[in-house]
């Protein structure tokens, strides 16, 4: 059991070679926990739910968590209930790009860090975050609330944000804002960007 900006998380430093928290991410979670209030908040790829743990801390009036593993989820479950949140923060089993493509929902603040590459069984295809980002992007804008903020992030070294996303939306890349003083030596992490409907 870990402790970040008044939640606590619950890590796994042996059994995996991941342990359930993107250390990375800390500024990122705490600006959604900042921004959250009184708002619908959309995690996508939400591994364990830590965004979400820090969402339902800063008030948001309800959360949906999107992951295609039930393991992850069921951390996420016990993410939520260490901190005593439970009904109104809804998990999601599923393929996000489907997922999304079927929802529709409505939300003010919506997190994005996919994987750089996923070839699960229990999805259709290939999920490549180079190649499929617009897509996906487009998806996730479809279910952002006017006046809503997008944040995506990615740690695809190369990464390379398609110029076409900027012409439809108000996008800002955040990326240094978001790191952490403990990765001032690797700048490269990842990337992020704040994404909003133009005006």
């Amino acid at each position: 059991e870990v402790s970040e900006g008044g939640v606590k998380l619950l890590v796994n430093l042996t059994d995996y070679l991941d342990t359930g928290l993107f250390l990375d991410h800390r500024p990122l979670r705490l600006r959604i926990q900042k921004e959250a209030a009184g708002k619908r908040f959309l995690n996508l790829f939400c591994y364990t739910a830590t965004a979400t743990v820090h969402a339902a801390k800063g008030g948001a009036r309800t959360t949906t968590s999107v992951d295609l593993s039930k393991t992850y989820l069921d951390w996420a479950r016990r993410n939520l209930s260490l901190n005593g949140y439970s009904d109104k923060n809804k998990l999601e089993h599923g393929d996000v790009m489907a997922w999304l493509a079927e929802d529709r929902g409505e939300y003010e603040l919506i997190f994005i860090d996919p994987p750089t590459f996923s070839n699960s069984k229990r999805m259709e295809g290939i999920f490549d975050i180079q190649r499929d980002h617009v897509q996906m992007l487009d998806l996730a804008m479809a279910r952002l609330a006017p006046g809503g903020v997008l944040y995506f992030s990615n740690n695809f070294r190369k990464f390379e944000l398609d110029e076409s996303l900027a012409a439809r939306y108000q996008v800002e890349e955040i990326s240094e804002s978001t790191l952490d003083p403990d990765f001032a030596r690797n700048q490269k992490i990842h990337r992020a960007w704040r994404i909003s409907l133009r005006g």
